[in-house]
């Protein structure tokens, strides 16, 4: 069993917006999030892209306020929270993969992405890449004064096992 070890530092708003609209996350399309925290990015995905969004949360603290998040905006149509490991849990088939975890845990969470996610799945990974793929893109996004690196990669046949 892999320990995860991954401080809870929530994604600024604008800055998930931003990764978003670069993932190119269209409406009916689903979005997964491991390690949803709070559960703001299903929220954002559900209610402003009109996307359906799944997120893994194992910390309780934190699925409960995802949960309350989810029903404030009204969006428990189109979201379903799962808790539990992200290592352990199954990915489900999804369009669009937003992360925002260390390099190490990006880097240990690769393996299991190539065999369960499909060939064309778009990822976005918030100031931390995934080590061993190259992204499509980089860039910068600027928010209250902080810049913020965004890596965009889409999955390709060959990472298929």
């Amino acid at each position: 069993m892999w320990t995860i070890n991954v401080p809870y530092v929530p994604t600024p708003l604008e800055v998930i917006r931003e990764m978003l609209k670069v993932a190119e996350l269209k409406p009916g399309e689903t979005l997964l999030d491991p390690g949803c925290g709070d559960g703001r990015v299903l929220v954002i995905a559900a209610k402003e892209f009109g996307a359906r969004a799944i997120g893994i949360e194992i910390r309780r603290d934190l699925l409960e306020k995802a949960i309350k998040n989810i029903i404030e905006n009204e969006v428990e149509d189109r979201v379903l929270i799962i808790q539990g490991s992200f290592y352990e849990i199954r990915f489900p088939p999804v369009d669009v993969v937003f992360l925002y975890l260390l390099t190490s845990v990006n880097e240990r969470l690769r393996p299991k992405m190539e065999k369960e996610l499909k060939p064309g799945t778009r990822v976005v990974s918030h100031d931390f890449e995934v080590t061993g793929w190259t992204p499509l893109k980089v860039l910068q996004v600027k928010n209250s004064g902080r810049s913020h690196r965004v890596y965009y990669y889409i999955l390709e046949k060959s990472l298929e096992r």
